[in-house]
C-alpha cells in the first residue's frame, strides 16, 4: 500500500555508520532495515491513523503501542513490546507567558526510530543535524538519536521554567506594590496549577532515564547508557527550581491572603472610629428629643449654641485621638 500524503511526515533519512544515506521513501523503509550497520530514523507531526497503520507495517510495530500513538493524551512511560520500545514524553513550549503541553511518542528499534509529534513542541532538525555533525556517535546507532532528542526535549524545559519565574516575579511585585485583587490571586492559581502540570511531565523521565540506562540492552548501546545519566541530572536540577518556585508561590499566597485580611481589617477600623464619632451627636440629639416638660436648659438663650458647640468639640477630639491610633 503505497502512502501519498506527506504532510505528516518531517523527515525520513537512513545512515550507515553514522552517515547518512539520504532520505527515503515509505516504500525503501523495509529494504533499508535489511542493511547491516544501518539504520532509519523518520520523524512524523499529527500523524493519522492511516499513516501509523502503514508505519505499523513497516517497522513489524506492536498493535497496542500503535494505539496508543494515535492519541495525543499519554502520560510519560516506557514500554517494551517484543523486538521495539515505547516512549512517551511529554514537550511543553512559553507562548505569550502561558506552558502549551504536547507529547513525543517514541518507537525504538535495533535498527530504526521513529518520533511522533503531538500538540505544542519544537521541531528536531536542530537535532538531526547535531547529530549528523558528529557521525561517530551517530554510529552508535538509535540509542544516540533518541538522547539527543530527549536530551533536546528536557533542554526546553528550562526556558518554560524561567519564563514562570518571571510571572511570578511579577505577581510577586503586584503583591506588594498594589493593593491585593481577585486578579492577582486568579494569576497565583493559574501559575500553581502550570506547575503542577509541568511537575507531572518531567518527574517520571527520571525513572524512564533510570530504566534506559539499566536495562533495554537489546534497544540501547552500552555506550550511550552514561548519556541518560547526563539527562537526569539535569531533569533533577529543572525539577528543583520547580520545587522552589512553588514553595515560593505558596508563600507569596499567603501573604495575598494576609494583606487582603489586613486591608479589611483597616476598613474596619475605620469604619468603627467613625461610628464612634457619630455616635456623640446621635446621643445628645436623642436626649433632646425625648421632649421632657422641665429641661432648665432650654430657657438659656445660649444653650443650643452651647450644645451644638459641645458636640463638635468632642467629635473633633474623638477624631484627633483615633487619628493618632491609625484607626482613621
Amino acid at each position: 500500500m503505497e502512502y501519498t500524503d506527506r504532510s505528516m511526515i518531517m523527515k525520513c533519512e537512513a545512515y550507515k555508520h553514522g552517515v547518512s544515506l539520504g532520505d527515503l521513501s515509505m516504500e525503501e523503509i523495509s529494504d533499508t532495515l535489511r542493511q547491516e550497520d544501518s539504520f532509519v530514523w523518520l520523524g512524523l507531526r499529527e500523524a493519522d491513523s492511516e499513516l501509523l497503520n502503514k508505519i505499523q507495517e513497516e517497522f513489524a510495530l506492536h498493535e497496542l503501542a500503535v494505539e496508543d500513538a494515535c492519541s495525543a493524551h499519554q502520560r510519560p512511560k516506557i514500554e517494551e513490546y517484543g523486538d521495539s520500545l515505547f516512549l512517551v514524553l511529554q514537550t511543553a513550549t512559553l507562548n505569550a507567558g502561558s506552558v502549551e503541553f504536547g507529547e513525543t511518542h517514541f518507537f525504538v528499534g535495533p535498527r530504526f526510530l521513529v518520533t511522533v509529534r503531538h500538540g505544542a513542541s519544537i521541531g528536531l532538525n536542530s537535532v538531526r543535524k547535531r547529530c549528523a555533525a558528529m557521525p561517530g556517535q551517530l554510529a552508535k546507532g538509535p540509542s544516540f538519536a533518541l538522547y539527543s532528542i530527549m536530551d533536546f526535549i528536557v533542554d526546553n524545559y528550562m526556558p518554560v521554567v524561567e519564563g514562570l519565574q518571571v510571572r511570578f516575579d511579577e505577581l510577586e511585585q503586584a503583591i506588594f506594590e498594589q493593593r491585593p485583587s481577585r486578579q492577582t490571586l486568579e494569576g497565583l492559581y493559574e501559575l500553581k496549577r502550570e506547575l503542577l502540570r509541568l511537575h507531572a511531565a518531567i518527574s517520571p523521565m527520571i525513572d524512564i532515564c533510570n530504566e534506559l540506562m539499566r536495562f533495554h540492552n537489546a534497544f540501547i548501546h552500552k555506550d550511550v547508557r552514561v548519556y541518560f545519566r547526563d539527562i537526569a541530572d539535569h531533569i533533577k536540577r529543572i525539577d528543583q527550581a520547580i520545587n522552589a518556585t512553588r514553595e515560593m508561590l505558596v508563600a507569596a499566597m499567603q501573604v495575598h491572603l494576609t494583606l487582603e485580611t489586613v486591608r479589611q481589617n483597616e476598613v474596619v477600623k475605620g469604619l468603627a472610629g467613625w461610628g464612634a464619632i457619630l455616635a456623640i451627636p446621635t446621643m445628645v440629639f436623642s436626649w433632646y428629643g425625648m421632649n421632657f416638660k422641665y429641661m432648665p436648659e432650654l430657657n438659656w438663650p445660649y444653650s443650643y449654641p452651647v450644645v451644638v458647640g459641645l458636640v463638635l468639640l468632642s467629635s473633633m477630639l474623638l477624631y484627633w485621638r483615633l487619628k493618632r491610633q491609625g484607626w482613621l
